[in-house]
């Protein structure tokens, strides 16, 4: 008969092989079986401990758009990562209206409206 220890020890055992499988199944770990682990705006490799700074962005920014074959994803450093969305925000805030990143435009503030009748004024 298995002691209390063993069940014990069974369970937790159990749950690490289940909790390790359930890990595996989600996109960071797909994606780290897809892509080399190279952060891929700096380049930087990784690999061992290291390994965990290495990050899934989702290049639509919707976490729930996660297609098998990886197309939305790439691997950045945290370092790059964290960049990435920094810009995001900032253009964001400089934005007129909701940020519409399809179509390259940004504000449409011009900053230099009526400059050349101010100066025009100036050398008269």
């Amino acid at each position: 008969m298995a002691s209390t220890d063993d069940k014990k020890m069974n369970a937790i055992l159990s749950e690490v092989h289940k909790t390790r499988k359930e890990r595996e199944k989600t996109y960071r770990e797909k994606a780290l079986k897809l892509f080399p682990w190279i952060c891929g705006h700096c380049g930087r490799e990784f690999e061992g401990k290291r390994l965990r700074e290495l990050t899934v962005h989702h290049k639509d920014h919707n976490h729930d758009n996660n297609p098998p074959d990886g197309s939305n994803w790439e691997l950045l450093c945290i370092y790059c990562h964290d960049n990435v969305h920094s810009r995001d925000q900032v253009a964001d805030a400089y934005s007129d209206g909701p940020a519409d990143r399809s179509s390259g435009k940004g504000g449409t503030a011009n900053p230099f409206a009526g400059l050349g009748d101010l100066l025009k004024d100036k050398l008269d």
